[in-house]
């Protein structure tokens, strides 16, 4: 990819998650949706059977995932949700 990275933004339930990670969690997060800010296309798309959701996309690492939708005309990332599977 070209040119400047997504901006990312977080909804109200992502947010609330965020807050309730431990540091080191909340820092791979934003590990995740630097690289996704940069290549929005380089996570898989989250239902691949779907022909209009190519813009709703999958990252995960270890217990950790992320569900985001780029917003091209407004060049994007809204995390929809986050899931941590830690304790």
């Amino acid at each position: 990819m070209t040119g400047a990275p997504y901006a990312v933004r977080l909804s109200s339930t992502a947010a609330k998650v965020l807050d309730t990670l431990p540091d080191h969690v909340e820092d791979t997060v934003w590990d995740v949706l630097d690289a996704a800010a940069t290549d929005p296309w380089g996570f898989r798309q989250w239902h691949a059977d779907d022909p209009e959701g190519h813009d709703v996309r999958f990252a995960s690492v270890g217990q950790l995932s992320l569900t985001y939708w780029v917003n091209r005309p407004l060049h994007h990332l809204t995390v929809l949700n986050i899931v941590w599977l830690g304790s």
